[in-house]
């Protein structure tokens, strides 16, 4: 008995070790929310799993064959009290998991603003083969794979993508969502707590993928000015030519920051892919055409 516990004990650290950097290690309160939401699901579910072990488990034992007591009915064929049993539970499940989905799905939409008192930090983002640059238009600076924020202050997020779709997640930080040619997504995050979050692309995107990642550095108010003048004081200039020498697929980029970025660069991606697309889309229409 004593070494049955010890090895529960053991396994169980041995899991939960790899709780850290990840959902069920918030730093932020939608992160925090989104855990509140899994333990919930987690516990309603729970309600019926384990009552159908111990149910499996009592019926075992009670209708083993030694066990004279149980009655064996073999034209056993229907039961009301048994099939309402069996069906009430699993739909009462859903509806209350889905409840609790359905409910926590809406109240932390990406795009809903984060209420703190203090003004967002407003970051553009682009998902680039195979890195991700973010841009910061109120300070005239950017940098690739590496998102540098302050603590306490919500960042308002607008991202798309240079090429194929790719999803933007910091697990710690909450709210996964996706970066797409031509289309701008929004969201809000806030990191509680100073220091480094990892980031990465939760969606398959070729060659580059497993290098895809970032680091969310959130840091002071102080630290995070004196970073803003250390970026504008280093690094080269991210106009449209330096842009298309970047956009060029690359794998394991080193960060790096730049002291100055092209007057709306971000919204020129986003129309030069949407001319893109219209443009291949002319060219269906076209051959179509041309074959009728």
């Amino acid at each position: 008995m004593r070494y049955g516990l010890l090895a529960c004990l053991l396994t169980s650290a041995t899991l939960l070790s790899g709780c850290t950097e990840g959902v069920l290690d918030p730093k932020g309160p939608i992160a925090m929310a989104e855990l509140k939401i899994l333990i919930n699901a987690l516990g309603i579910m729970l309600a019926i799993v384990i009552p159908v072990i111990v149910a499996i488990v009592s019926f075992a034992i009670w209708f083993r064959a030694t066990n004279e007591r149980a009655r064996y009915r073999p034209d056993f064929i229907y039961s009301g009290r048994l099939e309402l049993l069996v069906w009430s539970i699993p739909a009462m499940t859903v509806l209350l998991v889905g409840g609790v989905a359905w409910i926590g799905a809406h109240e932390l939409d990406p795009p809903k603003a984060i209420d703190a008192g203090v003004k967002p930090v407003h970051v553009q983002v682009v998902s680039l083969d195979w890195k991700w640059l973010f841009i910061y238009p109120e300070q005239g600076i950017a940098s690739v794979n590496r998102l540098v924020v302050p603590v306490d202050a919500p960042i308002r997020f607008e991202l798309t993508s240079s090429g194929v779709m790719n999803s933007f997640f910091v697990p710690q930080l909450g709210s996964q969502i996706y970066t797409m040619s031509g289309m701008t997504t929004h969201l809000y995050l806030k990191a509680d707590q100073v220091g480094s979050y990892p980031g990465f692309s939760a969606m398959f995107s070729g060659d580059g993928f497993s290098d895809m990642r970032f680091n969310v550095d959130a840091v002071t108010d102080d630290r995070f000015a004196q970073w803003v003048r250390q970026a504008r004081d280093t690094g080269a200039v991210l106009d449209r030519q330096s842009y298309a020498e970047l956009v060029k697929p690359s794998i394991a980029v080193t960060p790096r920051s730049y002291r100055s970025v092209a007057s709306d660069l971000f919204g020129s991606i986003v129309d030069a892919a949407m001319a893109t697309q219209q443009a291949g889309q002319d060219v269906c229409l076209t051959s179509q055409r041309a074959e009728r």
